[in-house]
């Protein structure tokens, strides 16, 4: 095969699962091994990254860590819509099979400090999909908790040289939602 079948072949596939990943919300008991999620892992960390800063961590969470921030997700729902809303709310997180969270490096530079929060974006892009191309579902979640003080006392990080991009849950999925797109016209305008 030439290098230019293998590039349109591998563009092909790179195509699909982009627009096949969809963002999981129920997910089943089953944890995908361990070993598959550090070769994920290790692959998303090949994200763009200016003057290869690599600026993001990634917290590989168990399950004591995952109940610690789930509790302290229930405190801050329940402050705001009451105990019926943290109580459900608590099931929901408790049912996440895999949780990582992901944080970026901070910068005095605040040009700097935007171009690697878009790295580490595009890390976690990285992430997921490699891991729905491996059929593990995930969620990228960026709730008030990840920005809580007590959220990076759990993680074990300093917020004065950490900030969060997120928690991401993954599992197998329960079930894919369906999802279309506006047109690319909606979003794409040509200057001459």
């Amino acid at each position: 095969m030439s290098d230019k079948s293998i590039h349109e072949a591998s563009s092909l596939t790179l195509s699909a699962l982009v627009r096949a990943r969809r963002t999981i919300h129920e997910f089943t008991n089953e944890m995908p091994p361990r070993e598959l999620i550090l070769n994920a892992l290790d692959a998303a960390r090949w994200a763009p990254n200016h003057h290869r800063t690599e600026p993001w961590r990634f917290y590989w969470l168990g399950p004591a860590t995952a109940e610690h921030i789930s509790l302290l997700n229930a405190d801050i729902v329940r402050r705001k819509s009451g105990e019926d809303a943290a109580n459900a709310k608590l099931r929901r997180w408790r049912a996440m099979p895999g949780w990582l969270a992901v944080t970026c490096l901070r910068n005095e530079d605040p040009a700097r400090e935007r171009e690697d929060y878009a790295a580490c974006c595009c890390a976690v892009q990285n992430l997921l999909l490699l891991l729905w191309e491996a059929g593990v579902g995930s969620k990228w979640s960026t709730g008030k908790v990840t920005q809580a003080a007590p959220y990076f006392d759990a993680l074990g990080a300093d917020p004065k040289t950490e900030f969060s991009v997120g928690i991401i849950w993954y599992g197998y999925a329960e079930a894919v939602p369906v999802q279309a797109r506006p047109a690319l016209a909606t979003a794409l305008r040509e200057l001459a």
